[in-house]
């Protein structure tokens, strides 16, 4: 039987989520309000909430210091590729380890998230030196080709494994009797119901792109090929210190993407997160 709770109770609860917001809400207002404030009033103490004065020329002098656009270009595109990429490499991996009967598919399976606990910083030297060979070094290709034959799609592909299994088989077995085959039934059955598992993928893998910093270090050299993390530490003046207005102007535009992806995306996460652990 469901009970209600007293208006005090709600009340009680509404404060108690609002204190526990503000360790994380505060650093995001922190961030977009001080892009807009004077260097000197950054570090106030204590902080100012709201600015004294609106100045908005940081937000110009990010693209005139440096090919910000540009850079903000190379993300997005990167991100896409590699979320698509991985959508696809993964939805399909992960149907055949959970529909497909073939030898050894558990231990292929157990190989495969064996990629999850090698550290990414293991793999540079040798990725490096056969990223130097192919001469893709400087370019954008080891940032597209590592996420979705690598180990960041491992955890995709069991995401996607777990949700699979969570389907009824009855629906392929129906599938069958009007004719259907092995892909088509992947393509117009299992691949649509698979949506809220496919928005948790989409929602790992572009942020896991967008975010990521040590491999375009390691990759990339040439400011015109530079990707939002590595181009956020390039705004210092003369003596090396930061321009701190101006990097939070850069990095208050460089969350927006993310943030609108996951308001997008917000309800199929959550199922998608929820039906992985249904089914072992």
């Amino acid at each position: 039987m469901k009970t209600e709770l007293s208006p005090r109770a709600q009340t009680l609860i509404y404060f108690i989520l609002c204190v526990l917001l503000v360790p994380f809400v505060f650093p995001t207002w922190w961030m977009v309000t001080s892009s807009v404030k004077p260097v000197s009033q950054i570090f106030a103490f204590p902080p100012d909430i709201w600015p004294r004065a609106f100045d908005f020329s940081s937000y110009s002098d990010v693209f005139r210091i440096q090919p910000f656009a540009l850079q903000y270009w190379n993300s997005a595109y990167i991100a896409a590729i590699v979320t698509i990429g991985t959508m696809a490499v993964a939805s399909m991996a992960g149907y055949a380890f959970a529909r497909i009967r073939f030898p050894f598919a558990n231990a292929i399976f157990m190989v495969v998230l064996v990629g999850l606990l090698i550290p990414s910083e293991v793999t540079l030297v040798p990725l490096f030196r056969m990223f130097l060979k192919w001469g893709m070094i400087n370019t954008h290709w080891p940032l597209i080709l590592v996420p979705i034959f690598g180990a960041p799609a491992v955890f995709a592909t069991f995401i996607m494994r777990q949700f699979f299994i969570s389907l009824p088989v009855e629906l392929e077995e129906a599938a069958r009797v009007d004719g259907l085959g092995r892909f088509k039934i992947f393509w117009t059955i299992a691949l649509p119901l698979a949506r809220p598992a496919l928005a948790a993928v989409a929602v790992f893998t572009f942020l896991g792109s967008w975010n990521l910093y040590l491999e375009p270090i390691v990759f990339l050299s040439s400011p015109d090929k530079f990707t939002l993390p590595q181009a956020l530490t390039q705004f210092t003046d003369a003596y090396g210190g930061p321009m701190w207005n101006i990097q939070l102007a850069a990095a208050t535009m460089t969350a927006i993407p993310v943030l609108i992806v996951f308001i997008v995306a917000q309800k199929q996460f959550v199922e998608g997160l929820a039906h992985t652990g249904l089914k072992g």
